[in-house]
């Protein structure tokens, strides 16, 4: 269960005018935060970020299931059941057992998935699988979505890295 705070930040965001995915990352944020804390752990850093999306679908972000042929059927089967569960055209069953089940696995699960390090590989992988122009137009995107404060951080931060990769 998504704390209060979270959804109360997936909202701003959805007032802002921020897509859909930027909404999730808040979950996908407190999911990787939940297992630095050792609340639990979890295989892969993909299953952490799994974990984040289901709950942004339940919570009733905007984020349809992939498409075919994207992930497979099972994946994309939860994903559906999440998604109208946060739309209101499904009321989901309470499975205490299952709940608990879950729960107890992902305890036994390594946390080291959600290190510094882990995510920056994932982050990269992610993004090779992607082409320059979609990366190009996300970056776009989020110029215009961010905000002048946001936006002139986000260039001090830029110049900072560029800085230190040249020394």
């Amino acid at each position: 269960m998504p704390r209060q705070e979270v959804i109360r930040k997936a909202k701003q965001d959805k007032r802002a005018g921020k897509s859909a995915s930027t909404q999730a990352g808040e979950f996908v944020k407190d999911q990787i935060d939940k297992i630095r804390k050792g609340k639990h752990g979890a295989r892969s850093t993909k299953q952490a970020i799994a974990i984040g999306l289901s709950e942004a679908r339940r919570a009733g972000v905007d984020l349809p299931p992939p498409r075919k042929g994207r992930t497979k059927k099972s994946t994309r089967r939860s994903a559906k059941y999440a998604y109208e569960a946060g739309q209101g055209k499904r009321t989901p069953k309470r499975r205490p057992k299952v709940s608990r089940a879950v729960e107890n696995v992902l305890k036994k699960e390594p946390r080291s998935t959600a290190s510094r390090n882990a995510l920056s590989k994932q982050a990269k992988s992610a993004a090779s699988r992607r082409s320059a122009a979609s990366r190009s137009a996300a970056a776009r995107k989020a110029s215009r979505t961010k905000g002048a404060m946001a936006r002139s951080a986000a260039a001090k931060k830029a110049a900072r890295t560029r800085a230190r990769r040249r020394s």
